[in-house]
């Protein structure tokens, strides 16, 4: 795969909160999912939900990659087709409670575990990205928060090597919309794209552990109003909110001008400048 020539970014989106990033001399990972229609992903405690759609592509279709950026470990976000087709001295960067579980029981020996605001940065020829880990919360109930799996969002920074941010693409992962959410742009008062996982996941007895569309549309306007391209929202039986939602409610808060409209199997390009991107 050949490098860009400018300091664009270029986001290929797969599906749930899968998508392939390419900047520079870089090639990134979110979330990695490929299971088919009709296969169940393994959500802990004996609980599968059924996959809706076909993601765009394959394991077998993958470049080489620099890093995978994960969540967190859970059957949608990382599962048996990524575990057994993924090279497993790729680095993973993500929740030191996935890390160990993937080192120790899966055998990728490269996964790496930040804190909170903790950062890592990865480098290829003259192209890097420093990865910072954020706050999320998957539920804001203490006894749900025991039994699901801890959840960061993720700051990527992508420049030239050693040289000034060019770039900030800021992924959610699986969280909820909460306070703690605002220290975020605190520390980042600018990010260039939002990656927004949404869907409002529902498990049983009705408990939601994902960011519905009007959770969804208020952290957009709580972020600052960043260029937005909403994920993880139609994949699975346990998403309740469609993207229709979302898109009602960014309508109602004035922020439709700021949507992304990239579907499964969809590029879009985000230069440096603050520009909308370009979708094909």
């Amino acid at each position: 795969m050949a490098a860009f020539d400018d300091d664009a970014l270029d986001l290929y989106f797969i599906g749930t909160a899968t998508v392939l990033l390419r900047y520079g001399d870089l090639v990134l990972l979110t979330d990695p999912n490929f299971l088919h229609r009709g296969e169940r992903a393994h959500l802990g405690y004996g609980l599968t939900s059924r996959r809706l759609t076909e993601p765009a592509l394959h394991p077998a279709e993958l470049p080489a990659l620099d890093a995978v950026i994960l969540s967190h470990l859970h059957g949608d976000h990382f599962d048996r087709r990524a575990r057994r087709q993924l090279d497993r001295s790729v680095p993973i960067v993500t929740t030191p409670h996935a890390a160990r579980r993937l080192r120790t029981w899966q055998g990728f020996g490269q996964a790496g575990g930040l804190r909170t605001w903790e950062n890592h940065t990865v480098r290829k020829g003259r192209s890097q990205v420093r990865v910072t880990a954020l706050p999320g919360a998957h539920s804001l109930q203490p006894v749900l928060r025991r039994l699901l799996p801890p959840v960061m969002g993720s700051m990527l920074e992508f420049g030239r090597r050693d040289g000034p941010v060019a770039l900030r693409l800021y992924v959610s992962g699986d969280t909820l919309l909460y306070d703690g959410l605002d220290e975020i742009v605190r520390r980042f008062p600018r990010a260039d794209l939002a990656v927004l996982h949404l869907g409002g996941t529902q498990l049983p007895g009705g408990f939601v552990v994902t960011m519905d569309g009007a959770q969804g549309a208020g952290l957009v306007r709580r972020l600052g109003r960043p260029r937005t391209l909403p994920v993880h929202y139609d994949d699975y039986t346990v998403f309740r909110s469609p993207l229709e939602d979302f898109l009602s409610e960014a309508d109602r808060l004035g922020l439709r001008e700021r949507l992304v409209h990239c579907g499964r199997g969809q590029h879009a390009r985000l230069g440096p400048g603050g520009g909308p991107p370009t979708v094909r």
